[in-house]
């Protein structure tokens, strides 16, 4: 027994010396170390041997087993660092090659309309305020005089917030549009105030080439003394200039707003058919860019200003529909889609 011992230690450490990976090496251990290898079988025999042929037999068993298992892990830490030598030599970086070009991204086309809008505003005297986009009743519709059963309110198709308001309390909505703000601003701020307040507003309707349920608008207001509607005009007029260049043509003509007395909307000539009509125009030649206004007397008086002292304009834009204008873009939906091959462009 003792001879076969020293035999089978023999041939394993031989064999371990050509082992050149870690799988051989788990093939080797579970050989000659596993359960069923030769040398756990010698010592599960030992029970059959006289007791001092057991005790020489069963100590020579276990240093055999000890010198094996030192050995294999000696092994497996050459192999390790032999890998890791390798892989690195493998991973070398050459710093005389030219770096790898990363891709560079810019902001959204609506993002740089809005920006500029702002800078054009803000060079006039305007002050840039945001507001929530989660919104009271009250300042989405009733401070803007459009009360709970008022027909505008049927033009906004609204997405309303899953919240049962205690006593007191006003039920809330996603934002239709940011007018919303101005009505916060009437309320807070004291004259003269000059303020533009863009944001993201929100329509339960469907999507088409003109509509998304989620667009972006720019609300502004005036409140001095003496301001009549030359300023509005002046001051929009002054805005389509510099936005979409010398002699572009821009057309008024009386409409409807609640919130405003009298109410004018600004229409840009379509840039798309050149004013010839088109499905972007409704084949008007013409697309409405924003509603205005001299604000109602009952507005700025529910926030806390005298209208007899003060008067004030107000005005209010989608800026999705710049961007298509000035592009020539027939789709407000593109700029959703997150086609790079379409937003690259900008």
């Amino acid at each position: 027994m003792l001879q076969q011992l020293k035999e089978l230690k023999s041939k394993a450490i031989q064999e371990l010396e050509s082992i050149n990976t870690i799988k051989q090496l788990e093939s080797w251990r579970i050989r000659h170390l596993g359960k069923k290898s030769n040398l756990t079988q010698a010592l599960r025999s030992l029970a059959s041997l006289p007791l001092e042929e057991r005790k020489v037999v069963g100590a020579q068993a276990n240093q055999v087993k000890v010198d094996l298992e030192e050995s294999l892990r000696q092994k497996e830490l050459v192999l390790r660092e032999t890998r890791l030598v390798v892989s690195a030599k493998k991973e070398r970086v050459d710093i005389t090659l030219p770096g790898r070009p990363l891709p560079i991204g810019h902001l959204h086309p609506i993002t740089q309309t809005l920006y500029e809008i702002c800078d054009i505003f803000v060079s006039m005297g305007f002050q840039v305020v945001e507001g929530p986009e989660v919104e009271w009743d009250y300042y989405n519709f009733e401070a803007l005089n459009i009360p709970q059963e008022h027909p505008a309110r049927d033009t906004m198709s609204t997405s309303w917030v899953d919240f049962k308001p205690d006593s007191g309390e006003r039920p809330m909505l996603l934002r239709t549009h940011t007018t919303s703000v101005t009505a916060r601003i009437i309320e807070t701020m004291s004259p003269p105030i000059r303020v533009v307040e863009p944001g993201k507003v929100y329509r339960y309707e469907a999507s088409d080439a003109t509509h998304t349920p989620m667009f972006y608008q720019i609300d502004g207001v005036v409140i001095d003394k003496g301001i009549t509607m030359s300023e509005l005009k002046g001051t929009l007029f002054e805005f389509a200039r510099r936005f979409f260049g010398e002699g572009r043509k821009v057309r008024f003509r009386c409409d409807y707003f609640p919130f405003v007395e009298p109410g004018v909307e600004m229409a840009i000539e379509c840039l798309v058919c050149g004013g010839k009509g088109c499905r972007l125009c409704g084949n008007t030649g013409w697309i409405e860019i924003l509603g205005a206004g001299m604000t109602h007397p009952q507005v700025i008086q529910r926030g806390g200003i005298d209208p007899e002292v003060y008067t004030s304009f107000t005005f209010g834009m989608g800026i999705d529909r710049l961007p298509m204008l000035r592009h020539r873009i027939d789709d407000t939906r593109l700029f959703y889609s997150s086609d790079l091959r379409f937003l690259r462009q900008f």
